[in-house]
């Protein structure tokens, strides 16, 4: 059954390109949440998804999977949320909630999680991201918007700040000076450098050029900042650090990161990259080190980052756009020429 309509922007084929579509949101279930959308973040991911870079594209594809909404509606049976209410969604609207991973609070994990976009939801229907007026989602897959957080600045938690929250969570209150490394500056690395901060690590900005020093220690606060392309810095930072957050969403050498690694120390890759990453064996093997993958969060983490921004008074650097700028937005993110995070502001923009 149809529920309401809305005005959105659609990718129609591979080429990426968005513009205005129209579509029906499915019928209000009991323990549906209907919000109307006031911003979405802009993430890498989207783009790969509207050029066919990544899983499948069923076309017209809405993008958008760090919403921030005001409740309009909810089903007879949602205890969580009301009318009025600021909520958020991130990457997923859906799992099956009786698995392992279901019940350990691992539901990202879960083989049948319901992404937000580009996926088929549990009744049959094709789900569809926040470029779009409203979204109905249930409500074991929504969080709460702190009072003292703009809903702009807590768009991007929603997946770039939980993607990097998660891997690094294990390390709060641990008891020794913990030397962080963040592989990318953009938007998941700006978090990460952030996050790292926060928890009080030893933060080093590892960046292909100089292009982002000034930035890097004085904007963000990290405590170093390491050019990958010349060997005589790799070579003086060899063994230093615990932990790599690799955050660059592109093809690179990860084979050169791992002498940066300290004994056990880890990099953990959540940036979506199209092609196979490579390296060798016999560097994990002689400093015992590791390779983890860790995707987005949990409904539970989510809501933990978004409550540790405003614990620890952070700030979200961000760019807000209208949806009819959205097209330019991706192609000034492809090339990096953001700081940190487009977020559109869907309640404010004409969207027909």
């Amino acid at each position: 059954m149809k529920g309401r309509k809305v005005n959105g922007w659609a990718a129609r084929d591979s080429s990426g390109i968005l513009s205005p579509y129209s579509f029906h949101l499915r019928k209000t279930g009991p323990e549906d949440v209907v919000f109307k959308v006031l911003y979405c973040g802009v993430d890498h991911t989207d783009l790969h998804q509207i050029r066919n870079e990544i899983h499948s594209t069923t076309y017209p594809l809405v993008p958008g999977h760090e919403v921030v909404g005001k409740v309009i509606e909810v089903g007879r049976d949602v205890k969580k949320f009301g009318v009025g209410d600021r909520v958020g969604v991130g990457c997923m609207v859906g799992s099956c909630g009786e698995c392992a991973r279901c019940k350990t609070n691992r539901e990202q994990y879960c083989p049948n999680m319901v992404f937000t976009y580009n996926d088929i939801y549990k009744d049959g229907s094709f789900t569809q991201g926040g470029f779009s007026s409203a979204m109905v989602v249930h409500q074991n897959y929504v969080v709460n918007i702190p009072e003292q957080l703009a809903p702009e600045q807590a768009a991007p938690l929603l997946c770039a700040g939980v993607t990097a929250y998660s891997p690094l969570k294990q390390f709060i209150g641990s008891k020794k000076g913990i030397k962080a490394g963040i592989l990318g500056l953009g938007g998941v690395g700006h978090m990460g450098v952030l996050i790292a901060k926060a928890m009080g690590h030893h933060v080093t900005v590892i960046s292909s050029s100089n292009k982002k020093r000034e930035e890097a220690l004085t904007d963000l606060g990290a405590d170093c900042f390491l050019v990958s392309s010349d060997s005589a810095e790799m070579k003086k930072f060899a063994n230093s650090l615990d932990y790599i957050l690799d955050t660059v969403p592109a093809n690179h050498q990860l084979q050169d990161y791992i002498p940066l690694l300290d004994v056990e120390g880890k990099i953990f890759v959540v940036g979506a990259v199209p092609e196979p990453l490579q390296f060798s064996a016999s560097g994990l093997i002689l400093g015992r080190t590791s390779i983890s993958g860790s995707f987005i969060g949990s409904i539970e983490e989510t809501q933990e980052i978004l409550d540790f921004w405003v614990e620890k008074g952070l700030k979200t650097m961000v760019e807000v756009v209208k949806m009819d700028y959205v097209n330019k937005a991706f192609e000034r993110m492809e090339k990096n020429d953001v700081r940190y995070r487009f977020v559109v502001d869907v309640a404010g923009s004409n969207l027909e």
